[in-house]
């Protein structure tokens, strides 16, 4: 089946919602239809002209970054500017620009838990707390006999969390009443008259970032034409949401040895240290991209090492007089892993939606430093 840009944006946002995102960034659709045919997409870490040159040569029909290609409000479009000259090719050739940045940074299994999982760190926590989820309650009436599948789709959403236990859910038995009119097709009860039958008010807890996907798995779960469903806001709030992670590896290990797996791991020719090269680490803090921001954060929360990129002297220097190991991956090398873990993500989801959609991996390495 065809497949529309906004259903992809949907899958996007399943996983990384835009409310997510900093109030600085700039995040989503920058260039597009959503009404748009969409059978490729290229997932890359950044957007110039080398990237576009190859989503023409894939006869791509959308482009998915990490970093905004638009950052901040343009005032005109001068085709004789790098960005100028994007915007009119890619208009040409018909290709869409979709960004997920801060929002995919802060997303759970997003790229930060990429990176966690990446370097071995585990039982991970937000760095720095951002926001909190929304929650909200879904009430749907279900006959006897549709129970079982409907409780199963609703958990397969991602319903029915909580703590560490999932399929949460509470049923109550009643009667519902209806009246199927004229052009319906009841799954019980007979046409024209007021049928009496027994059905159950089952209730769970969703996410709201992934209520929608929760309602269309549901919908298509339920046995009747018309499904009859509530949905409540709850003042109790979700689980938190923020910048970075923190956790542990599986045991200590020296800093010069972690430093190595890290840049073996993430595959870099150099990365840069602060500290004592045979101290001890075992809590770690990690930010892809630019963290140095997050030094005293990492501090305060008694981390070993922080792990991430574009960290300035005086940050090390600072870092260095509290006794935080730091290593600096660089910008590039510890974000590169996105467009790996993104284009698995769409995969899976394409498949699973039965979507004909092709998902490729940029393979242009837009990384503006060179090591010598």
């Amino acid at each position: 089946m065809s497949v529309k840009l906004h259903q992809v944006i949907d899958l996007i946002e399943e996983l990384a919602a835009p409310h997510l995102a900093a109030e600085w960034d700039n995040v989503g659709l920058q260039l597009g239809d959503i009404n748009q045919t969409i059978e490729k997409l290229l997932v890359a870490l950044d957007l110039n002209y080398d990237v576009l040159e190859e989503a023409i040569a894939a006869d791509i029909d959308l482009i998915v970054t990490h970093h905004p290609f638009i950052f901040k409000g343009i005032s005109n479009i001068n085709f004789a500017t790098p960005q100028g000259k994007i915007i009119k090719k890619a208009i040409k050739e018909d290709i869409s620009i979709y960004v997920a940045h801060t929002n995919y940074d802060i997303a759970s299994n997003g790229l930060n838990d990429l990176l966690a999982k990446q370097v071995g760190v585990s039982n991970l926590q937000p760095l720095k707390v951002t926001a909190s989820e929304n929650l909200k309650k879904i009430a749907v009436f279900v006959p006897e006999t549709a129970i079982a599948e409907v409780r199963e789709a609703l958990a397969d959403a991602g319903a029915g969390h909580i703590g560490d236990y999932s399929h949460c859910t509470f049923q109550q038995s009643g009667i519902g009443t209806f009246k199927p009119l004229e052009g319906t097709n009841p799954y019980l009860g007979t046409k024209g008259e007021v049928n009496q039958v027994k059905e159950y008010k089952l209730e769970t807890i969703v996410l709201e970032s992934q209520l929608n996907k929760t309602i269309d798995k549901m919908i298509k779960a339920h046995p009747y034409e018309e499904v009859a469903y509530d949905i409540y806001p709850l003042a109790k709030e979700g689980p938190t949401v923020g910048l970075g992670r923190i956790g542990h590896l599986k045991e200590s290990i020296s800093l010069g040895e972690y430093a190595q797996l890290v840049k073996e791991e993430l595959d870099l020719e150099q990365i840069k240290v602060v500290g004592t090269l045979n101290s001890k680490v075992k809590k770690v803090a990690l930010c892809s991209g630019s963290g140095a921001d997050l030094i005293q954060t990492a501090i305060s929360k008694g981390a070993d090492l922080l792990v991430t990129g574009d960290i300035k002297y005086h940050q090390a220097q600072m870092a260095e007089e509290a006794n935080l190991n730091l290593i600096d991956g660089g910008h590039y090398g510890t974000e590169k892993i996105m467009k790996e873990g993104l284009a698995e993500y769409f995969k899976e989801e394409v498949a699973a939606n039965n979507m004909e959609v092709k998902v490729i991996e940029s393979n242009i390495n837009t990384n503006p430093f060179q090591v010598i």
